[in-house]
């Protein structure tokens, strides 16, 4: 299966990142690394990354996630991660992303928590 992006923006500040397919160990994770960095250097700082698309996530593809979590925010940034599924839910489940990086049942829910963050900051 191809790996695929889309971003999209949500009113007023928001960046959502759809990845869709894979995210695994190769060129395409690599790829979607320099993407979210390149996102962050123009200075996106309210990130959502969208993964109900994704069908299989490795270590190297929670590492991607864990690393850009931790680059937005030295940039003062906020990163959430939204929709995983199955077996990528697990996967995250077990790698205990979530204390590192919050993760969302869905897109809406993380753009509100960000949103909220915004207006508290």
């Amino acid at each position: 299966m191809i790996t695929e992006t889309k971003t999209r923006t949500v009113d007023p500040d928001i960046t959502v990142l759809e990845i869709s397919g894979r995210l695994s160990m190769g060129n395409a994770l690599q790829s979607i690394e320099t993407s979210i960095r390149r996102l962050i250097s123009e200075g996106v700082g309210k990130l959502v990354v969208d993964l109900s698309s994704l069908n299989y996530i490795d270590s190297s593809g929670i590492g991607l996630l864990v690393s850009c979590s931790g680059h937005i925010e030295q940039k003062g940034g906020h990163l959430r991660i939204a929709g995983a599924q199955s077996t990528v839910a697990r996967a995250l489940g077990v790698a205990h992303v979530d204390r590192i990086a919050p993760v969302d049942a869905d897109v809406e829910s993380a753009c509100r928590h960000l949103a909220a963050d915004g207006a508290s900051a």
